[in-house]
């Protein structure tokens, strides 16, 4: 495999300055090293870190982008109207996550996987894929530097196993919850509502401890729980729907938030579990600094907003949520990191998730007629 320092020394030999993403795990070597240095800024998703990157190529600083191809499609507005019809030459690093055997990753990485490199090609984006060698990442970026000398873009896709790890530093957290805990304390008041949990370790920590099929564990499509919920709780106002967000999630499509404010679901309460990092990932930081949630939520027009970091807190505040209508924002504060829970794959596939789903759904329908 190629060394994280490799990767970024050589990055820095050819003059690139100013690095944005969203992480994948793929590349959570570079990710690691480049936040170290300083030289890189997390954004909130993936159109946004391609308009910093063409920003700074704007002011003179040489850009790149690494990203996981899950999320192509954020990129794609500001690459094909940005930087592609503006001649803003950019380098990107995509992970190939589902490919080149689809069975090999996840399910919800299936199409993307087989459908990366046929984007790429339709939109005509010069393109390679990465071996797992030093001199592959030289000739890549060779060829970066031959397009970008035409005000064109170059994107480096990196399949599994091409770029090595290396240790992430721990950072000191405040908060007095594990993830387990606070999902432990959480599904306590759950019972009959119909629940989506964002995607990564969430999902995977609340099947753990509560498998249900009135929960929709929903992996992939990072920042739409939210947008889930929403049209749950409109069109099923007699159910009671509970949203079970991660703060990157959230973060990612904070548009989510400020429709739910604006429809007002009386049956939605969104739940935020904010430990400032991406776990499933290698647990690169969101932010520097923290969200004050509750304001947020009140701002965007949620009838209340809530933080907690203590169980006793998660108990007060889903208990007292209960009873008066909403929308209603809790933020729970946990810590980063903890025991990796089992992937609902291991008992369920996507299809029979939804199934389940749908099942209590018209179960529930048929109770109340």
């Amino acid at each position: 495999m190629i060394g994280a320092e490799f990767f970024c020394a050589e990055l820095d030999r050819r003059g690139y300055g100013f690095f944005s993403g969203v992480p994948c795990s793929f590349l959570k070597g570079p990710f690691a090293l480049l936040e170290q240095r300083g030289s890189y800024v997390p954004a909130p998703n993936e159109g946004i870190a391609l308009s910093m990157a063409a920003g700074s190529e704007l002011s003179g600083v040489k850009a790149a982008v690494l990203a996981q191809n899950s999320g192509l499609g954020n990129l794609l507005d500001p690459l094909t109207s940005l930087s592609m019809a503006y001649e803003i030459p950019l380098l990107l690093f995509v992970s190939l996550r589902g490919w080149p055997r689809a069975e090999d990753d996840e399910p919800h990485h299936a199409a993307m996987g087989a459908g990366t490199i046929g984007v790429l090609e339709a939109i005509g984006v010069a393109h390679g894929i990465l071996e797992p060698t030093e001199a592959s990442l030289a000739a890549l970026l060779d060829r970066a530097e031959q397009e970008r000398a035409r005000g064109r873009q170059f994107v480096v896709l990196v399949p599994a196993n091409t770029v090595a790890p290396c240790s992430v530093p721990a950072r000191p957290a405040d908060a007095l919850l594990d993830r387990r805990t606070a999902v432990t304390a959480l599904a306590r008041h759950l019972d009959e509502a119909l629940v989506y949990s964002t995607t990564g370790m969430i999902s995977r920590e609340l099947f753990g401890v509560r498998d249900t099929g009135r929960t929709f564990y929903m992996q992939g499509s990072m920042g739409h729980a939210i947008g889930l919920g929403l049209g749950t709780a409109l069109n099923r106002p007699e159910e009671r729907v509970v949203v079970v967000d991660g703060d990157g999630a959230a973060v990612m499509h904070l548009g989510g938030l400020a429709l739910v404010g604006e429809r007002r679901p009386e049956n939605l309460t969104h739940i935020v579990l904010d430990n400032g990092s991406y776990d499933s990932t290698g647990g690169q930081r969101t932010r520097g600094s923290a969200m004050r949630w509750a304001d947020l939520a009140l701002a965007a027009g949620y009838r209340t907003g809530e933080s907690c970091r203590t169980e006793a807190e998660i108990d007060d505040h889903m208990a007292k949520v209960a009873d008066l209508p909403g929308p209603h924002l809790i933020a729970v504060f946990i810590a980063p990191g903890g025991p990796t829970p089992p992937r609902v794959t291991s008992a369920h596939t996507n299809a029979e998730v939804t199934a389940r789903f749908r099942a209590e759904v018209a179960r529930t329908r048929r109770d109340l007629s």
